[in-house]
């Protein structure tokens, strides 16, 4: 009896550990979404740009990299709310940049947020780095980013202050964490590290939400790494520092994530919420951050999953931060939230190589009450523009007074480029293409007051 006692306890030991195995094949992969903050098109090495990334250069060589991929806003709050839910910001009661003291605006509850859907599938979630989706005031009661689907949150609720050296600002779940030694980028990649040292990857999937400060001013990087760029108290040379202090603790990150799980169950994309405040920096496309321009619209966008993914790809084929939610639901097989209007598509055909036309069912939109132009839509290669009927008062600071004029407002001085012909946007072809400009005028509209149907009625709360 007892050689066969043992026998069935090594029979029962080898289904439990191949059962084991099976599970982790079977679990689903981790997600990892890494966001800078004001970074230009033309700032990256793997883009032709000046800053050395040999990190986000490699991740872009083991995936694809997209040329035509663009932010949710030329400004940051309503970027980074488009990213969360694959909706136009506005349809998520963000309008413009968020000054909590000041404003009600903030991420609505009600909206269907990544982390949200990838809890109810069994991820544990968390976001390190900047917020600036509306965080409670003594003025102001807003949600905080547990009750937007994060289980650990260290965050700013805007930028890192007095700057990205030595901030002061962050919060840990909710309680301030007081003065901080070191570089923001570090300490955000600091604080990821610690919580993926508590996860158990070899059974339960994570999502790892991190949004650098860098390159927002006020800047800061360490003297040591400006001088690769010029003087240390040159901004342009700080400017870049801190864009290659971020690429190291990206660095740092991803030897991390490759420690704990094998990288092949790992879904990486990287971006920017805007373009840069910098003229130079914008790849020599047209306008900067808060215009609606292709300099102040349009980003680096990585996506790398090794083994699923195919290596060293560069991709023409529109895309953007909306399209997020739509792309992860897709390469999990996850269904997209019901009952809401997705305002991105899912990319996943595009990324695992089963759509190469470089079409979108979707057009990209795009509206900031202070821009000029004040909205922008791209259809195919072409973009259309427009400035605004009326007139807003000349704060910066949105004022939420102004959302009847917004929702009301219509649009005059239409202008119409070929990105294909003319990427900087200098040929106007409105009245050589009539016709195109009709059609894409009407879409427009048609989207314009779809969006603001959903707007948040701030001014009235």
């Amino acid at each position: 009896m007892y050689p066969a006692k043992c026998f069935s306890l090594v029979v029962l030991s080898f289904f439990c550990l191949a059962s084991e195995k099976l599970s982790a094949e079977q679990r689903r992969p981790n997600v990892v979404i890494l966001l800078a903050d004001d970074l230009g098109y033309g700032d990256l090495g793997c883009y032709g740009g000046p800053v050395k990334t040999p990190v986000l250069d490699r991740l872009a060589q083991s995936g694809m990299r997209f040329q035509q991929f663009y932010s949710g806003c030329a400004v940051c709050s309503p970027s980074r709310a488009s990213l969360l839910t694959g909706r136009h910001h506005i349809r998520t009661g963000v309008y413009s940049w968020i000054a909590d003291a000041k404003q009600r605006s903030h991420l609505l509850l009600r909206e269907k947020t990544i982390p949200e859907i990838l809890k109810k599938v069994g991820y544990t979630t968390a976001h390190v780095g900047k917020w600036h989706l509306g965080l409670p005031t003594d003025q102001v009661d807003k949600p905080t980013p547990d009750q937007h689907g994060f289980d650990h949150w260290f965050a700013t609720w805007n930028n890192a202050e007095p700057s990205h050296k030595n901030p002061t600002n962050f919060l840990r779940n909710g309680d301030p964490v007081g003065p901080m030694n070191g570089y923001s980028c570090q300490l955000v990649v600091d604080e990821a590290m610690r919580w993926l040292d508590d996860q158990k990857v070899d059974q339960t999937p994570f999502f790892l939400n991190v949004w650098f400060h860098e390159p927002h001013a006020p800047i800061a990087s360490p003297d040591n790494i400006t001088k690769r760029y010029g003087e240390t108290k040159d901004a342009a040379a700080i400017y870049s520092g801190t864009i290659d202090n971020t690429d190291r603790a990206i660095g740092r990150l991803l030897k991390k994530l490759a420690e704990i799980d094998d990288p092949e169950n790992t879904i990486i994309f990287y971006a920017s919420d805007n373009g840069s405040y910098r003229d130079d920096r914008t790849g020599g496309l047209r306008g900067r951050k808060g215009m609606n321009w292709e300099g102040g619209l349009r980003v680096p966008g990585i996506f790398s999953w090794p083994g699923k993914i195919q290596s060293g790809q560069v991709s023409g084929h529109p895309g953007g931060v909306v399209d997020l939610l739509p792309t992860i639901c897709g390469l999990l097989d996850l269904d997209s939230p019901e009952g809401v209007t997705l305002d991105g598509v899912d990319l996943s055909p595009v990324l695992l190589g089963g759509d190469s036309s470089g079409q979108r069912e979707t057009p990209l939109f795009w509206h900031l009450q202070k821009a000029r132009p004040i909205v922008a839509m791209r259809e195919g290669d072409l973009v259309l523009v427009a400035d605004p009927d009326y007139q807003l008062s000349k704060s910066n600071l949105f004022d939420e007074s102004w959302i009847p004029k917004i929702k009301n407002g219509g649009y005059h001085n239409y202008q119409l480029f070929d990105l294909t012909r003319d990427p900087a946007q200098t040929e106007n072809l409105a009245n050589q293409r009539s016709a195109d400009l009709d059609r894409m005028k009407q879409r427009l509209l048609e989207i314009n007051e779809s969006v603001m149907s959903d707007g948040a009625d701030w001014h009235l709360k």
